[in-house]
């Protein structure tokens, strides 16, 4: 089936390929990738719309002494399968597989660990500085979609690059954005005449002959540059990245294999910072990621023969459920907005978009913006809702301390993907928020235990007039009946949930738990109570405040032997930090069970499997905290 692909097991073997070899081989490449997305998930579209994009490249220049950085990581399932990892293909993103991304520890190709986006100039230019300083000559190449683009970090990479002439080679892969209108024979033309040494030696043979000419030279050298930069900038596009120091390069078809070797093979010839502008089609080779690029990006297992996913019958997510109560609030409420950066899908706003158009704003890959245009508009008077993922939220941390909590401005952060997110792994599990918020003075900070309740917690935020954040799991709800009617809920007021046959009042164990791990907690005390130890639970709702009325009122029980903390957060200065603060400043001395996310960075596989690596099965806390309440009360 795989004719050509099967013989590959480095970039050095396509080396021996034709240029009508490699492009058969991209199509065994697409169709590898897209029976493996079909079973397993992952990113589709951009992956397709890379492929000969990362043939060229591989052909051309010599991994793995020359350096490929990718940006995000998307659009790099060729790459994984080219450099040594076709055998395992299969087991991308499961459990003890290969990754979704580029991962230092996982191959001497993958040169760094990426999964956000609008890093790869900056690394790149890192990676040549570095060679330089070592006397080395290997080539450097950041390749980074146009989407990406959007991030700022990006600008003061290049900026920097162009101050310091280093060589290091830019690919941007625009697979959407249309930066210029320029496409075709002529665009392809002027790409190869702009990069061919004989050309660049004539322009400075020419430039050279003119300041020379007596008295009038330099005159007429600047009027001839105004001229070629004007007639320049009418037909060539890419005058913004030479100004900032660059030698563009294109717009180059990103599916014509001979003509990008062709390209590339001159590039590498050159010296400085050059940027190649290559234009590729997202879905490329497989038709229903062409049609539907959007749906393809980030997808779940599917048909191939229809492109139709494969879906369970599940509650609604609480993506849905936040989607629908926002839209259902800014109905009555006029002032509220609604923030993403370039998530409008993943976030559930899209529909927010559509309904309130002029009170949506999509930044792209620019989180910090977003939350210092919600503290703009929220000094103007409205009441803007920031939904970004939790580990892109990590991003913009200074804004939420100085722009938003430091002015105490009513600013509703909302934090999709907390907790464990699944296969996408390491770099998106959202489990850092509540460490990194919950030391920053003004705000609160809520977890819904199903998706009913994040409906409650949204009506209430905008009853709270400073800063709210709310943190939500990935995935569907728990099936919970939702309540029509949106009621304000007491700023930090937890809630005892009823266990059977406990009495909460005069149960030795009990568990304050915090969002998704409410559930867990509730199965495991109906576990310990079939092993004859009553365990009370308590829905804290509040990770700021605390609710220490009740934890104090536990703490004073002289019924109490254990207090158990869980959330799906890191244990280091997460929730459980919380209530143990709070305990030892009531000077008590109670044994306190935490569970939570170890130090370490969790390895991908499904959200159970993640979840049962770190302990936080029902079944797993049930074991633990019995073991931990026989030796309280032995002692």
């Amino acid at each position: 089936m795989y004719f050509i692909l099967e013989r590959i097991n480095s970039p050095a073997d396509l080396t021996q390929l034709s240029i009508s070899e490699m492009e058969q081989l991209a199509g065994e490449l697409r169709r590898l990738i897209v029976d493996t997305v079909a079973e397993n998930g992952g990113h589709l579209a951009s992956s397709l719309g890379a492929v000969e994009l990362t043939l060229a490249l591989y052909k051309v220049f010599r991994l793995p002494q020359d350096k490929v950085v990718w940006d995000v990581g998307h659009q790099a399932y060729a790459h994984k399968i080219l450099t040594g990892r076709r055998e395992r293909f299969a087991t991308l993103r499961r459990k003890d597989g290969i990754t979704g991304f580029p991962r230092r520890a996982e191959s001497v190709y993958d040169v760094f660990g990426v999964g956000h986006a609008s890093t790869s100039v900056s690394v790149a230019l890192g990676l040549a500085a570095a060679r330089d300083i070592c006397g080395r000559g290997e080539h450097v190449i950041a390749v980074i979609g146009d989407g990406a683009m959007t991030g700022g970090e990006v600008f003061e990479a290049l900026n920097h690059a162009g101050e310091l002439k280093k060589n290091v080679i830019v690919v941007l892969n625009d697979n959407g954005m249309s930066i210029d209108g320029h496409s075709g024979a002529l665009s392809d033309y002027l790409s190869r005449l702009r990069i061919t040494p004989e050309y660049i030696r004539a322009k400075h043979e020419l430039e050279g002959l003119i300041k020379h000419i007596p008295h009038i030279g330099e005159t007429v050298y600047k009027t001839a540059s105004l001229i070629k930069e004007g007639v320049k900038s009418a037909i060539v596009p890419g005058g913004l990245f030479e100004e900032l120091g660059f030698r563009y390069i294109g717009p180059v078809d990103g599916h014509n294999i001979k003509l990008l070797t062709e390209v590339f093979d001159e590039v590498r010839q050159l010296d400085g910072p050059i940027l190649v502008h290559v234009r590729t089609k997202k879905g490329k080779g497989y038709i229903p990621a062409e049609i539907e690029p959007e749906k393809f990006h980030g997808v779940g297992p599917f048909e191939v023969s229809s492109g139709q996913v494969k879906k369970k019958a599940a509650p609604p997510s609480y993506t849905q459920v936040f989607s629908d109560t926002l839209r259902e609030l800014a109905r009555e409420n006029r002032d509220i907005v609604a923030i993403t950066a370039a998530m409008p899908s993943g976030t559930g706003l899209k529909a927010f978009g559509e309904e309130f158009p002029e009170r949506f704003f999509d930044v792209g890959i620019a989180e910090e913006h977003a939350v210092t245009l919600a503290g703009g508009l929220a000094a103007g008077g409205v009441r803007p809702v920031v939904a970004i993922y939790s580990t892109f939220m990590q991003r913009a941390y200074d804004q939420i301390f100085h722009d938003i909590c430091l002015q105490n401005l009513p600013v509703l952060l909302c934090l999709d993907r907390a907790g464990l997110v699944g296969e996408d792994g390491a770099t998106h599990h959202g489990v850092f928020d509540l460490s990194y918020l919950r030391n920053l003075p003004n705000l609160t900070i809520m977890a819904p235990k199903d998706e009913n309740e994040l409906r409650q917690m949204l009506a209430a935020a905008f009853s709270y007039n400073s800063p709210v954040a709310i943190r939500y799991p990935r995935g569907a709800g728990l099936g919970v009946e939702l309540q029509k009617e949106l009621q304000p809920m007491e700023r930090g007021k937890a809630e005892r949930m009823a266990v059977p046959e406990v009495d909460a009042a005069a149960a030795p164990v009990t568990i304050f738990a915090v969002g998704s791990q409410v559930d867990s907690a509730r199965q495991a005390a109906v576990r310990l109570k079939n092993e004859g130890i009553d365990a009370a639970v308590v829905n804290m709702r509040f990770i700021k405040p605390l609710d220490i009325d009740t934890i104090a009122s536990v703490v004073n029980n002289p019924a109490t032997k254990l207090i158990v903390t869980a959330e799906e957060n890191v244990l280091a200065g997460g929730f459980g930090s919380g209530v143990l603060e709070a305990i030892a400043d009531m000077g008590a001395n109670v044994p306190v069970l935490r569970f939570g996310i170890g130090d370490e960075f969790v390895p991908n596989g499904t959200q159970k499997e993640e979840r049962e690596y770190c302990g936080l099965l029902p079944e797993q806390m049930a074991e633990k905290i019995a073991a931990r309440y026989k030796k309280a009360v032995e002692k």
